[in-house]
């Protein structure tokens, strides 16, 4: 699957769920095969997977010791194009979002959403490239998880996270974890967004490398386009990005 890259992308993005149950070791072996399949820059957020066996701090060394920045929270700049990840939190969208409201255990769990938003915005307002990519673990919209069993959207995603990538202007949104869902989406105020969760991938585009090759235009001026994988590689591009989420499917 990383063999597919070559000549073909500047920037690889892996949108959380980078192992199946947060084990360091699990960690170690994403890390040697990105070692040994991938030359460019690697960005990432963590999926809930990362976390379930509190070691998630463990995991983000073994993966930085590999070359794969994650980011929670933080925004850097890859060749003119600014990338802010968060991994979000779930609680529904639109008019049925969840709000803080009744026992505790209810107003911590929307609090999780609020701070996972808040960190969003901060790090999107840190840019200052005319083009600005969100990565995610959660989905941001509903048009993405839509093909998911309904009594389990709000557990996919928040519509709070879409707030501060329609006040920054995104340019394009990627996001996992919706592995039944749609593979893309808009925003309200029009930014695409792409669910590459790898179950989804390979069920949906059975022909091609379980990977979503985009075209991110640097100064902002056209709009995010899928490139096709039959086209021959002509060397490395400025603005390509190359997305997926590297759980495997239960």
């Amino acid at each position: 699957m990383l063999e597919a890259l070559a000549g073909r992308a500047d920037l690889l993005i892996l949108c959380g769920d980078l192992t199946d149950n947060g084990h360091p070791d699990e960690a170690r072996i994403l890390a040697r095969e990105l070692a040994r399949g991938v030359s460019m820059p690697m960005l990432a957020v963590l999926g809930n997977h990362d976390f379930q066996s509190g070691q998630d701090e463990e995991v983000v060394r073994v993966l930085g010791d590999a070359g794969v920045r994650v980011l929670d929270g933080e925004a850097v700049e890859v060749k003119g194009v600014g990338f802010a990840g968060v991994k979000g939190f779930c609680g529904g969208f639109g008019r049925r979002t969840l709000e803080p409201w009744g026992e505790p255990g209810i107003k911590d769990f929307v609090r999780l959403a609020f701070d996972e938003a808040l960190k969003l915005e901060s790090a999107l307002a840190k840019l200052r490239t005319p083009s600005r990519v969100a990565v995610l673990h959660y989905a941001p919209i509903e048009a993405t998880v839509e093909g998911e069993p309904r009594e389990i959207y709000p557990f996919l995603g928040s519509s709070r996270l879409e707030d501060p990538l329609n006040r920054y202007e995104v340019s394009a949104v990627f996001h996992g974890h919706a592995h039944r869902g749609a593979l893309e989406g808009r925003t309200r105020e029009g930014a695409p967004v792409y669910n590459v969760a790898l179950p989804l991938l390979r069920r949906a585009l059975p022909a091609d490398p379980p990977l979503r090759l985009v075209t991110v235009s640097v100064d902002g001026t056209e709009a995010p386009r899928i490139e096709p994988w039959s086209r021959p590689p002509n060397g490395a591009r400025a603005d390509a990005t190359a997305t997926t989420e590297q759980r495997s499917p239960t």
